[in-house]
C-alpha cells in the first residue's frame, strides 16, 4: 500500500489527467463511473443515477479483481461484465473506504494508460 502523501500525490496527477476528459475536477465517485463506462464500452450519453450506481459498483469489482475480491465470470452480449464475489472487502469508514479504493484506481489506470 501507498504512504498517504504518495497516495495524495499520484491522484492528484490522475485527477488533472481525468480532468481532461470529464471537463472538471473529478471525484472518486466520477472517475468510478468513467471506468464502468469504459469497462461496459458504453458510448457517451447523460446516465441516470442509477445507471451511474450500476457503473460505480461494476467499476469497483473491476478494479478489485487484482486484489482477489472480485472474479469476472462473464461478459453478456450487451458488454455488461458480470463478477462473482471471493471474498468481502473489509468493514471500514468513508475515508478508509475512499483510500483504499482509490489505490485500486490507480493501479487500475496505470495498467490501463489513463495515467
Amino acid at each position: 500500500m501507498l504512504s498517504e502523501e504518495l497516495l495524495q500525490q499520484r491522484w492528484s496527477q490522475l485527477k488533472i489527467k481525468m480532468a481532461s476528459r470529464l471537463g472538471n475536477d473529478p471525484c472518486l465517485d466520477d472517475i468510478l463511473v468513467f471506468i464502468g463506462i469504459t469497462e461496459a464500452m458504453l458510448p457517451p450519453k447523460q446516465f441516470t443515477e442509477k445507471e451511474k450506481a450500476d457503473l460505480r459498483q461494476m467499476a469497483i469489482c473491476t478494479v478489485l479483481v487484482p486484489a482477489r475480491y472480485y472474479q469476472l465470470l462473464w461478459v453478456d452480449a450487451t458488454g455488461w461484465p458480470h463478477y462473482n464475489e471471493l471474498q468481502r472487502v473489509p468493514e471500514m469508514n468513508a475515508d478508509e473506504r475512499e483510500r483504499f479504493l482509490m489505490q485500486y484506481v490507480l493501479l487500475y489506470a496505470e495498467k490501463n494508460k489513463l495515467v
